[in-house]
């Protein structure tokens, strides 16, 4: 690698990107690996050596679809970009024989593209399908073979290919249909309607208003932008696709810190490690502080269980985290970095570390960067998976090589943090964000979102869920949205009971308060919090005292016994619990509950403790009938009321628990 000018940067802005004409790209995230995908990129280049095929095997990060693992994408000549999931290593000549020398995509497995276009400009050449009603009495098939017949009666059956697809990402819709090339998409599709398509849109190129899908995609992709287009190895890649470091040029050459910060003020980006504070803010008052030495630290210790999102984007955009951090340092004059990382996160480890190595070499990274003056450099730190560790101050004690416990504050770390200097601490997706902004402004960036929470979140969804996956999603989107709309809703046709978010230190949601549109505010008035991102999905079998239980375990268990409330209250709180699931519980107990959850909230020293009652007080909240059934009738009789109306968010008679959590 050469060391690059600002010269080579401003000549890297105006070319247009360029990729080979044939390639197929594997994504080799941690995810998609532990399904398979490293077998499956050795079958592809085995092949493709073998019999000398001319497509370039390309490796990235995820585009989200866990469900799917593992997933790549196809661009062959004629045709347009094709997803393909839950591919097996022996699915691979089937794969490159169909798809790559003849244009015949492969059953089961094409993920439609979400990018859905309204008219029809070329000639049809594939009719993806799938019946969305649910997995009972699925007609894909037969709508498949409808459409075969119809071509063939037509004279079109060698032109156009029918294929089953895997997902649509629309659900619940009947038979869905997508035409490609244009990617026109119907839903509610009926037998009589296969004729009208062939006819009037394949062979007429009209679109049918009457079944044509116009609903948006209701992802927004910033934070994701290119997980999943771009080699994640690879700073060339990164240069040459992704606008990669133009937004650093633009601030080094064009900006002074000042600026820097009044758009970052302009955008209202608030930190999403959980706590929402504004981005600017924190900068600034870094920024403030006398001392010849201050510090950025990117906290990327993602402990949450279940959550994954940290994870997704260190292994899939590294390069774009790190220009968010450099951007930050020159804004608060900053000239050291840290990357805080678990140690459990190996590849995102060492992705993050290739990209600082590659940056150095390119003269991104160092003394004089591009001639500017500025100087920064970055580490990285390994966290040893305690969860406290998330904590600020916790973190900075780790980094110093002492016992990762937290500290009162104030004084704060942006006034006194890492060996005593000012530091600035972001987590993983609010760096990502930044380059976006100091590339396309503040206003752009606050036109997604609410009036208080600007911008889109990404979240991790999980548990019972049809579609596990990671998803980005404007500030405002509902939480129905995101499990019916995006992730295709709850498992095996199940009723959903209620949705987790912010995880050990969040709360329950029930499914009559889903219609919420997310913000940091109205998921605390519901007694919840963003978190970083975790959201996991339960259905009525699910009991919400097990849920409490298990997020309080996992609090205690993590918990650095630094402060008694919550050393004490956290194992009191879990030995009332253990006792109310056991059926030995009395309506006493609820009472103390009460006063313990109160008191750590109020008396902790940390984050951790003063959110760990979270999970037990919003199941109290919102059912309460089942603590209620737990201490009169026991585990059995509250399993067969689990799903009944006492269960219920709103239950029909006061309880003793609920008049006890209400007062």
């Amino acid at each position: 690698m050469k060391t690059l000018t600002r010269e080579d940067l401003a000549a890297l802005a105006q070319k247009s990107p360029s990729e080979p004409a044939e390639w197929i790209r594997v994504q080799l995230d941690t995810g998609g690996i532990a399904a398979g995908a490293e077998s499956l990129a050795q079958a592809l280049e085995h092949v493709r050596v073998e019999q000398r095929l001319g497509f370039a095997l390309l490796r990235t990060g995820s585009i989200g679809y866990s469900f799917a693992d593992p997933v790549i994408e196809v661009k062959s000549a004629g045709l347009p970009r094709i997803l393909y999931g839950n591919l097996a290593p022996e699915l691979v000549p089937a794969l490159l024989d169909g798809h790559v020398r003849t244009g015949h995509l492969l059953e089961d497995h094409v993920i439609a593209t979400r990018n859905r276009g309204l008219t029809l400009a070329a000639p049809v050449t594939h009719i993806l399908v799938r019946d969305t009603g649910g997995d009972s009495g699925n007609k894909t098939e037969f709508f498949q073979f409808s459409f075969q017949e119809e071509l063939k009666r037509r004279g079109l059956d060698d032109r156009v290919q029918v294929v089953r697809a895997l997902d649509m990402g629309i659900y619940d819709k009947g038979a869905v249909v997508q035409l490609l090339p244009d990617a026109v998409t119907y839903t509610n599709v009926l037998a009589p309607d296969v004729a009208r398509i062939v006819s009037e849109s394949i062979e007429g190129r009209k679109v049918l208003d009457d079944l044509i899908w116009q609903t948006p995609d209701k992802q927004v992709r910033i934070v994701l932008r290119h997980c999943g287009q771009v080699d994640p190895e690879s700073a060339d890649d990164y240069l040459q696709q992704a606008e990669g470091y133009q937004a650093l040029a633009k601030v080094l050459f064009e900006m002074s810190p000042e600026q820097v910060l009044a758009e970052m003020k302009a955008s209202s980006l608030r930190g999403r490690g959980g706590a929402g504070f504004p981005t600017w803010l924190k900068w600034q008052l870094t920024r403030a502080q006398p001392a010849d030495q201050r510090y950025v630290i990117c906290n990327g210790d993602e402990g949450d269980p279940g959550a994954f999102m940290d994870r997704s984007v260190l292994e899939s955009d590294p390069h774009a985290v790190l220009e968010g951090m450099m951007i930050a340092a020159y804004a608060m004059g900053a000239s050291q970095g840290y990357f805080y990382i678990r140690a459990e996160y190996p590849r995102a480890v060492d992705r993050i570390q290739r990209a600082i190595d590659q940056t150095r070499q390119l003269g991104l990274l160092g003394r004089n960067i591009l001639g500017s003056g500025f100087n920064f450099d970055a580490k990285i730190r390994l966290g040893a998976g305690a969860f406290v560790c998330g904590e600020e101050t916790a973190l900075i004690a780790s980094i110093e090589g002492k016992r990762g416990s937290p500290s009162p504050r104030p004084p704060y770390p942006s006034v006194r943090g890492l060996w005593g200097k000012p530091t600035a601490i972001n987590n993983v997706e609010t760096l990502a964000i930044v380059p976006a902004i100091l590339l396309k402004g503040g206003a752009w960036y606050a036109s997604h979102g609410t009036a208080t929470s600007k911008g889109t979140k990404v979240f991790a969804v999980t548990g019972k869920v049809r579609n596990a996956q990671l998803v980005e999603v404007p500030m405002g989107t509902t939480l129905r949205e995101i499990v019916f709309d995006v992730c295709g809703g709850v498992l095996n046709g199940k009723t959903v009971k209620a949705v987790q978010t912010g995880g050990p230190s969040g709360g329950v949601i029930p499914e009559t308060l889903l219609d919420t549109a997310i913000s940091y505010e109205t998921l605390q008035e519901l007694g919840s919090i963003m978190g970083s991102g975790g959201m996991l999905v339960m259905d009525q079998g699910d009991s919400m005292v097990d849920v409490a239980k298990f997020y309080l375990r996992f609090c205690v268990d993590e918990s650095c016994g630094k402060c008694a409330p919550c050393r004490i209250g956290g194992y009191q709180l879990q030995q009332i619990l253990d006792r109310i699931s056991r059926g030995r519980g009395n309506a006493g107990d609820i009472a103390v509950i009460n006063r313990i959850c109160h008191a750590m909230q109020k008396a902790s020293l940390c984050g951790l403790g003063q959110t760990a009652p979270n999970p037990v007080l919003s199941t109290l909240r919102y059912f309460g009938g089942e603590y209620q059934a737990y201490i009169e009738g026991g585990p059995s009789y509250a399993r067969k009321i689990s799903g009944a109306a006492r269960a219920a968010a709103k239950p029909t008679a006061p309880s003793a628990v609920t008049q006890e959590v209400s007062s």
